[in-house]
């Protein structure tokens, strides 16, 4: 049972030792540098009423980032950044004509010029997951700020473009229920299967719309648990609807080993298993994940194969990595039993207490994975 039916979220620092005041000032402490340090902020002003995060690594602002800050302001109660970043977002990202009518370009430059005039379907769920908090959190405003409006739109569009004559296509394959890596595509990502807000969505979207995504949370559980090799518990930076690796090379890369979207994985089935607790076989990835890279972090330095070969190749994101398997501990109940599963998952818990954030180019997808981690493992990631 989850914290949807008792209302109770883990605190899994408070269960390995760490008291309220050290997790109070911490979060405080990830916040402030995130959101407002001078030198290491991912999220800037823009003008009187807007904002933006930025991806440091490629100097954009991206879906992913600006619905992901939406998400964390929901969250932590911080309404003025969450309107000036939705208000830029629909300002500057949102497409109104095209196939893409409906949709956020994903990509745009900082003084919001669209980069492309495609969507990530991962930016579209968290936009319509953070707008229902919002209007849950905060009531419904006018115009943009109706919350609850735009995200039902929203997940309309994510459904039903390319029916009656509408141009584009959804961004869910409508035979399989599942998430696609961008509308119209013959695969998917792993890391976009959110059994946990769909089972939201599910009641709360527009009333023809619910039963399907209530069809896409038993789908997506179905998947991750297909998805997630057996013995590693990695999944595949994209992968094929039944759940096998990608094998062949799309024209930016190969995509079908355990790489920088996959790390997200973890931390997405931890925090279903949190808030659902609904097992179709994926809820076990995690503590795989965490058994296979074992007591070394240095084994968690390099690419791996789904089936745990590991790879010359150096990733990307140690700190998002860290972050997503400390996450994942969510999914592993707790046990005083030294010799526990809990306490496997207590130490990567550990690790990441002790681990700062990211500075440099590359810290916006770490930092970002960061403080969603710190806000599950501190019981303050809830649904509102």
């Amino acid at each position: 049972m989850g914290a949807f039916e008792t209302k109770t979220y883990r605190n899994v620092f408070k269960e390995i030792g760490r008291t309220d005041a050290a997790i109070e000032a911490r979060l405080k402490e990830v916040v402030d540098t995130f959101f407002y340090d001078e030198n290491e902020r991912i999220y800037h002003e823009a003008g009187e009423d807007m904002g933006y995060l930025t991806d440091t690594g490629n100097n954009d602002a991206r879906t992913e980032g600006m619905s992901y800050g939406m998400m964390m302001c929901v969250q932590l109660d911080m309404k003025e950044e969450f309107d000036r970043i939705w208000k830029w977002s629909k300002t500057y990202m949102f497409m109104t004509e095209g196939d893409n009518e409906g949709y956020f370009a994903w990509s745009c430059e900082t003084n919001g010029k669209k980069n492309a005039y495609g969507p990530a379907p991962d930016g579209e769920e968290f936009y319509a997951m953070a707008l229902f908090f919002a209007s849950h959190r905060w009531g419904d405003g006018e115009g943009i700020f109706e919350y609850s409006r735009e995200a039902r739109e929203l997940l309309s569009s994510m459904i039903h473009k390319g029916e009656n004559g509408r141009p584009g296509c959804p961004m869910f394959n409508r035979e399989n229920g599942q998430i696609l890596f961008v509308p119209g595509s013959p695969h998917t990502d792993p890391s976009y299967h959110l059994p946990h807000f769909y089972e939201l969505f599910a009641l709360w979207a527009n009333e023809e719309d619910r039963e399907f995504f209530k069809r896409a949370a038993r789908v997506s559980r179905e998947y991750l648990a297909k998805a997630c090799n057996e013995k590693t518990g990695l999944s595949a930076e994209y992968a094929n609807f039944d759940g096998s690796p990608m094998t062949e090379q799309l024209p930016w890369g190969y995509f079908g080993n355990f790489f920088s979207d996959a790390y997200r994985t973890a931390a997405n089935i931890g925090l279903d298993a949190e808030w659902f607790g609904e097992d179709a076989g994926q809820i076990s990835a995690p503590l795989k994940m965490m058994k296979f890279f074992g007591t070394d972090l240095e084994a968690a330095r390099c690419v791996y194969t789904v089936e745990g070969e590991a790879l010359d190749k150096t990733v990307l994101h140690p700190v998002g990595l860290l972050a997503t398997l400390a996450q994942g501990a969510l999914s592993v109940p707790y046990s005083e039993d030294p010799d526990s599963d809990f306490a496997v998952a207590a130490k990567w818990v550990n690790w990441f207490w002790n681990q700062p954030l990211r500075k440099g180019v590359r810290r916006y997808y770490d930092n970002c994975l960061y403080l969603f981690a710190f806000l599950a493992l501190s019981g303050n990631y809830r649904m509102w």
